[in-house]
């Protein structure tokens, strides 16, 4: 029967999905931390990703703001009942949105409006699996927009940088390789692999994302496909696109390729890309909803008290400080690869906000200001908002708007992560304007920078979308597009395909 043993587990589940990073997961990102070149742009990453997922430990607050499709895997005995297992998750789904430990992120497809509560068409999403053990297994994955969007599949055969491939493992490491080549830093990288040969396109796509429940110390079964999980990783960090796309040796942190069968006229092969705030976590509990054993857990994990500061620091061989306004003397000194502190106001826009402006909407706000694509996690407490994670978005969906909002509104920044492209670039040039990438998942270290939140605007686009004025200060980000035409991520784009070609 299901009762209330079951909401507080399961909500204490959201709980430490969101905010407690996996240790097999912050384990490899730490040891590729201390592989990184001393004072290059992948170690600042690596270094602000690793407070973050102190400081989000600390507060029991989302280790990104994107908390993402909530998605379910959960296998269950004979006999329990899986539609009122549905309702209660669904419960504590609300409750997790209004406390915070996930950010409203349920949008009807139709109409565009944000539920404002998780639920929704789809929303959490399940995957039951009858079996014969007498437990439950429940396991939370939370999958933010930015690495889903770096999902992809492919069919076999096909041709990557000149080279034909076929139906085979040979095939199936070009694919892998061409997908990380193509996700660059948009997926908030390093990035974390499933993969899934063969099945159909719905199959593929589900048994990836599946992969992502093994943990990054298992062997795979199958001695073929272990030994082309090994391959992808020594492979993929030759590429040199590093954390975020600055560059570097850690591009992936692991790989995980499962096989389905197939019909003879398919072979897809299909790659759920995870960024590096993977959050897994799970749980066994008896058919009364008393909690077996929890899943990807250190023992003592959470009985330990931690003992984390509530700042951050931030180490680079030089940084600039910027406060707002910003002139157009303070753009033009700036240079591709210089990290920099923000103090001052900017104003988070999103999809909905930048298609409003681009259509012919105002906002004289943020004129010659900063705008931060950016869908935080705000409360309201008494009257006052409250910040609760802050990253960065991906900002290449808004690349066809971005050229005219410079040039309108006289932007003098514009914050956000993966990069930017060629439109934007070359407005960045025209009117004396300068691409900042934030370091993607860092909510903690955002949250911490936001000193006040004055107001809030367009409200009716939803509060991930709505436009919210940040006062900030000691805000960090790298300069990777600058005014005179030079771009970071070009560069490293560029280095990254000759790497790929030799490794084909």
């Amino acid at each position: 029967m299901i009762n209330t043993k079951f909401e507080k587990n399961i909500l204490e589940l959201i709980r430490r999905t969101s905010a407690f990073l996996p240790a097999d997961i912050e384990s490899t990102l730490e040891i590729r931390h201390d592989l990184e070149r001393k004072g290059e742009l992948a170690e600042f990453a690596l270094d602000l990703v690793l407070q973050n997922i102190g400081l989000a430990k600390k507060f029991s607050q989302p280790i990104c703001q994107d908390t993402g499709t909530v998605s379910f895997f959960i296998q269950v005995p004979v006999g329990v009942n899986q539609i009122e297992l549905k309702d209660v998750i669904k419960k504590c789904v609300v409750t997790a949105t209004e406390k915070g430990y996930l950010r409203q992120n349920s949008v009807d497809s139709l109409t565009g409006k944000n539920t404002g509560n998780n639920l929704g068409h789809g929303h959490p999403n399940f995957h039951f699996e009858q079996w014969e053990n007498d437990y439950i297994d429940m396991r939370l994955i939370l999958k933010g927009g930015g690495c889903e969007n770096m999902s992809t599949q492919y069919k076999l055969p096909g041709e990557f940088h000149g080279k034909k491939f076929g139906r085979d493992l040979a095939g199936v490491r070009a694919c892998i390789l061409d997908a990380i080549f193509q996700a660059q830093g948009k997926g908030c990288g390093p990035g974390f692999l499933g993969v899934c040969i063969g099945g159909d396109r719905a199959m593929g796509y589900e048994f990836a994302k599946e992969q992502l429940l093994r943990e990054i110390d298992d062997v795979n079964p199958v001695p073929e496909l272990a030994m082309l999980e090994e391959q992808i990783m020594s492979e993929s960090n030759q590429l040199e696109i590093g954390p975020m796309g600055f560059g570097g040796k850690m591009t992936i942190g692991s790989c995980k390729i499962g096989a389905r069968n197939r019909l003879p006229a398919s072979f897809f092969v299909t790659i759920a890309y995870m960024c590096w705030a993977f959050r897994r976590r799970g749980v066994k509990l008896t058919t009364d909803g008393e909690v077996i054993e929890w899943l990807y857990q250190t023992p003592g994990e959470f009985e330990i008290p931690l003992n984390i500061t509530s700042g951050f620091k931030v180490d680079a061989k030089s940084i600039k400080t910027l406060n707002t306004p910003l002139t157009t003397e303070d753009i033009r000194q700036l240079k591709v690869g210089d990290v920099v502190l923000i103090n001052g106001t900017m104003f988070t826009g999103r999809d909905a906000v930048h298609k409003f402006l681009y259509d012919g909407g105002e906002l004289d706000i943020i004129k010659n200001g900063i705008i931060y694509h950016c869908g935080p996690v705000i409360l309201e407490d008494g009257g006052e908002f409250k910040v609760m994670a802050a990253g960065p978005t991906t900002s290449i969906r808004e690349e066809p708007y971005q050229h005219e909002i410079i040039k309108k509104f006289g932007i003098k920044a514009v914050i956000g992560k993966g990069g930017m492209g060629e439109k934007t670039r070359l407005a960045c040039q025209e009117y004396g304007s300068v691409y900042l990438h934030a370091i993607g998942g860092a909510a903690q270290i955002y949250a911490q920078c936001v000193k006040a939140v004055p107001s809030v605007h367009l409200k009716q686009f939803g509060s991930p979308e709505a436009v919210w004025e940040l006062k900030v200060e000691g805000f960090p980000a790298v300069v990777t597009m600058d005014a005179h035409g030079n771009s970071l991520h070009k560069i490293v784009e560029e280095k990254s395909r000759v790497n790929l070609v030799k490794i084909l």
